[in-house]
């Protein structure tokens, strides 16, 4: 857990910096300061190389070590969700094939993490819901599905809710 909150924190600035150049680079573009904008994809071009490394470095660590080595349902859960997340966020910027194969490899990694949640954990289980919302973000923002996010994060909360009534 505390390499994920590690490897969170470092791939958060990065976004978070991938995000305001990107809307920099609009505003420059749509008034046509020409030097700007190339000082610009030049500095996006290095947070985006920057964010592929440390993307593959963990996915590298997820498929070789983490995840054959899980036994537990909850951490096998665990590592596909955060495979599905890591190929996400490359998914986020890259272009092209590289997107596609990108958000191929997301949904994959969050349909395998999702077969074995529904089987194994409960509803209010905090990784079960947490792939369910980060699935959800998949779908609105990568396959712009907006009724396919929706309708999975309802589904979830609705589960959660039936548990905790069940429950008292």
């Amino acid at each position: 857990n505390l390499l994920s909150v590690a490897y969170k924190n470092v791939v958060g600035a990065r976004r978070a910096s991938w995000r305001i150049i990107s809307s920099i680079e609009q505003k420059e573009e749509s008034r046509g300061n020409e030097d700007h904008v190339a000082i610009i994809k030049e500095y996006r071009a290095k947070i985006e190389a920057e964010l592929s490394k440390i993307c593959d470095g963990i996915l590298k660590l997820l498929d070789s070590h983490l995840i054959p080595s899980a036994s537990a349902a909850e951490s096998k859960v665990f590592y596909l969700k955060m495979k599905g997340d890591y190929h996400r966020y490359l998914a986020e910027f890259k272009t092209g094939a590289e997107r596609k194969e990108a958000a191929e490899h997301t949904l994959l990694a969050y349909k395998s993490a999702q077969d074995i949640a529904l089987a194994e954990l409960p509803p209010t289980h905090p990784i079960r819901l947490g792939l369910a919302l980060n699935f959800s973000v998949f779908y609105y923002e990568i396959l712009n599905s907006p009724d396919r996010a929706c309708a999975l994060a309802k589904q979830a909360f609705d589960e959660a809710i039936s548990e905790l009534d069940t429950l008292g």
